[in-house]
């Protein structure tokens, strides 16, 4: 192929789920449904010529990705740069809980985290300058090959914010399930072209929340 495809995937379903806390770094787990996401987002790639497998090393993620990879007989590589956005010390908090702890910060919205952030934290100009120079890495390690990365809502959105020349102030607008797949083609020209947004095998399941 004359491209390099991204299979971008966002870790499985996490066992705080139900509670909506911010997960950012805070290290979860995830369920067994997520396992089950895992599971069938591996028999899809199993039929792609995929040449390797990226995860972050938080471990929703690195869960996934040894399920992908030992479906593809591959040994996943974990990049601490392809982790969630760091939410600081609201990390591990539901929102009521961090303005009970915080309330100086009880003004403080999502909706302005592209340049905005909680105190210790990052925004979204920090995630995007971690994680596209790692993402642009990996790239040009694999040109005209095929890889697998399993990473973050928020990295997600970030990688595919800036395939689609979108503002970061649009983040939200593209969804981004436990367990969907995104396939990004990076051409020789520099040209991006995104060929599926939050879709892939668990598209049929419950959409979830974004942390």
């Amino acid at each position: 192929m004359h491209a390099t495809r991204i299979y971008l995937i966002r870790h499985g379903q996490v066992v705080n789920h139900h509670e909506y806390r911010y997960n950012g770094h805070f290290d979860v787990d995830i369920t067994p449904v997520g396992v089950e996401q895992m599971n069938r987002i591996s028999d899809f790639l199993a039929h792609q010529p995929i040449k390797a497998v990226y995860s972050s090393d938080l471990q929703r993620a690195v869960k996934g990705a040894r399920i992908i990879g030992k479906r593809l007989s591959i040994n996943p590589v974990m990049v601490h740069d392809l982790r969630e956005l760091n939410l600081g010390r609201w990390e591990g908090l539901t929102r009521e809980e961090a303005i009970a702890r915080y309330p100086e910060e009880s003004d403080f919205s999502f909706k302005d985290v592209a340049t905005c952030k909680v105190k210790e934290g990052e925004s979204l100009v920090e995630l995007r300058e971690r994680v596209i120079p790692a993402l642009n890495g990996l790239i040009e390690r694999h040109r005209h090959e095929s890889v697998c990365i399993v990473a973050h809502g928020g990295v997600n959105r970030v990688v595919l914010s800036e395939a689609m020349a979108l503002p970061l102030d649009k983040f939200f607008r593209l969804e981004q399930d436990y367990g969907c797949l995104n396939i990004i083609d990076y051409l020789e020209d520099g040209m991006r072209v995104v060929k599926l947004v939050n879709g892939g095998p668990n598209q049929d399941m419950r959409p979830t929340e974004i942390y």
